[in-house]
């Protein structure tokens, strides 16, 4: 099975992008600071959940998962504070895409613990 096919890789891939389109007019002083930071935590969850998915180690897999529940929650945080900065004009739809990411990583998570 290939990690494009869990909706939780896939969904994350999403929130990539929608950062990247959400950040790119950011002010140009930010490009190091808030821009770059966001952009690193949303990468960061596909990323993490491919890298382990691939090896298939379920032990491992757990970890890489918690991973990337962390980057989630980094997001989270960075979401709200662009919003406070006046750099997002709306964030509750992020708000709510990370909160459903979240919720499928700790499902998958609860499964995977099943299994072991």
């Amino acid at each position: 099975m290939k990690v494009e096919n869990l909706a939780v890789w896939e969904k994350s891939v999403d929130l990539v992008l929608e950062i990247y389109q959400q950040t790119k007019d950011f002010p140009s002083e930010e490009k190091f600071g808030l821009t770059s930071q966001m952009r690193r935590s949303v990468i960061s969850i596909p990323s993490n959940i491919s890298e382990e998915y691939g090896r298939r180690g379920d032990g491992e897999f757990l970890r890489f998962l918690g991973m990337s529940r962390g980057s989630l929650c980094e997001l989270e945080t960075q979401v709200i504070i662009a919003q406070k900065l006046g750099f997002l004009k709306n964030n509750q739809d992020l708000l709510e895409k990370i909160s459903e990411i979240h919720k499928m990583i700790h499902a998958l998570s609860r499964k995977i613990k099943q299994n072991l």
